[in-house]
């Protein structure tokens, strides 16, 4: 595979970058459209998708600092790469965080936005995912499985050999996470917040068992596990917690009509004319 995919006159156009814009876009029409189906406001779900990838993008470059402390220390030049190395738990946590904190700033019922948008956190990192395989990174262990990826120009992956394809597995397993999320999951369980459950639980479990056919190693370690898969653990824990506390506790969400929505929107179209009067 290749990362540099064409030139616009002096502008180089990298696999990479191009399928996380695609990703992001992808992400966000879905977004809208499920918002819009579901009664909800198109204008949160555009500042929900803001939120969740500037807080994704920080957190996902934060994380990749604090595991590469020791190589940024040894050369910190690292640190001026900011297109490269990024830690898809930091997105999750980064992303998390900042769509919280919008919610509690607007006074939104945090669990039901959040089922709204981690479904498309998934087709989000399955684009993300063929961006990695466009660039060479996150590639496999050598294998003699007859199901194998070679690369010839890779920057990041040994070149001429078999290879675990990785990239596609990720890939295919966050869109099938987004499937199930969306059509599998909601048949089953109507409570706010068990989507965002099974989000944790699902993408926890396929990360820990991609991480054994990883071949990056020095992505950094914890004891026999890999980072990832020790923070795996964790995530799946929490999936796990709240599933159970949003069984317990958690209403079953009312959808919420055109006529309130369109109140919402002539709310906030009101207050933001005050404002400007004012």
């Amino acid at each position: 595979m290749k990362d540099e995919l064409f030139k616009i006159g002096s502008l180089t156009v990298h696999g990479y970058g191009l399928m996380i814009t695609v990703g992001i876009i992808a992400a966000y029409l879905i977004l809208e459209q499920r918002a819009k189906r579901k009664g909800y406001n198109p204008d949160t779900a555009f500042d929900m998708a803001v939120c969740a990838a500037l807080g994704g993008a920080i957190g996902a470059k934060l994380l990749y600092y604090i595991v590469e402390i020791k190589s940024i220390i040894q050369d910190p030049r690292i640190l001026l790469n900011i297109t490269n190395g990024f830690v898809v738990y930091g997105g999750i946590i980064g992303g998390s965080a900042a769509c919280i904190i919008y919610c509690r700033v607007k006074k939104l019922k945090t669990l039901e936005w959040f089922d709204m948008v981690l479904p498309e956190i998934a087709v989000a990192q399955g684009f993300g995912r063929i961006g990695c395989l466009l660039a060479g990174c996150c590639y496999g262990a050598e294998t003699t499985c007859p199901i194998h990826i070679v690369f010839k120009e890779s920057m990041f992956a040994p070149n001429n050999v078999w290879l675990y394809p990785t990239q596609i597995m990720s890939s295919l397993g966050n869109f099938l996470n987004f499937c199930l999320l969306v059509f599998v999951v909601p048949r089953f369980f109507k409570k706010s917040g068990v989507v965002s459950a099974f989000y944790l639980i699902f993408y926890s479990i396929g990360r820990f068992a991609i991480e054994f056919f990883r071949g990056d190693a020095e992505r950094g370690a914890v004891g026999a596990l890999s980072t990832s898969q020790f923070i795996s653990i964790f995530i799946f824990a929490a999936g796990v917690a709240l599933f159970v506390l949003c069984q317990k506790f958690s209403a079953i969400p009312a959808p919420v009509s055109a006529e309130q929505n369109a109140e919402e929107s002539e709310t906030q179209a009101s207050e933001e004319t005050k404002e400007t009067e004012e």
